[in-house]
């Protein structure tokens, strides 16, 4: 996991709504809650599908050229917190229950998107910015990799072609 359970009283003062039924509110104060647990974003390397984790999931990855927010409706959205949401979930899910990617990612998809939706932002405008953004980002040349990167991600999805670009493009500086 990323970091060590928080003491009891610590998980009640994160709850600031309760409900048994879907709720923004309560989407919010999940995302406040995960993203205080992410010791650490890094957006200074080179990752396919757009972002990524470390090996002890302490560092969540994202691509360096993907924008940190866009324009929607006239207003400008930050994509971190989403990103993270994401990263963090499937992460944990992988970690921690041992799922397959595929069902890590499709699980944590569906809670970015709901992290999305409840900060009022369509789902569908921040789906077509990412997905054009991560072509871009996948079809560049990886040449600045963590060495810590988690692959498993490359590894459960069969996609030799960019584990050996990852392998060949491993920072020398760090």
């Amino acid at each position: 996991m990323l970091v060590d359970t928080p003491a009891p009283g610590r998980l009640d003062a994160e709850v600031h709504t309760d409900s048994e039924d879907l709720s923004d509110a309560v989407m919010g104060d999940l995302v406040k809650a995960i993203l205080a647990r992410v010791k650490k974003v890094d957006r200074d390397h080179d990752i396919p599908y757009i972002a990524g984790y470390s090996q002890s999931g302490e560092i969540i990855y994202i691509d360096r050229d993907l924008p940190k927010s866009f324009l929607h409706d006239g207003k400008r959205v930050q994509i971190d917190r989403f990103v993270v949401i994401h990263e963090t979930i499937e992460k944990a899910l992988l970690d921690e229950l041992g799922l397959h990617y595929v069902h890590a990612h499709q699980a944590a998809m569906r809670v970015e998107r709901g992290a999305v939706e409840a900060a009022g932002v369509s789902w569908s405008a921040y789906d077509r910015f990412t997905k054009e953004r991560g072509k871009m980002i996948g079809d560049k040349r990886l040449t600045r990799v963590p060495p810590d990167l988690d692959l498993t991600p490359y590894r459960d999805e069969h996609d030799l072609k960019t584990l050996r670009q990852l392998i060949a493009g491993y920072s020398v500086e760090e």
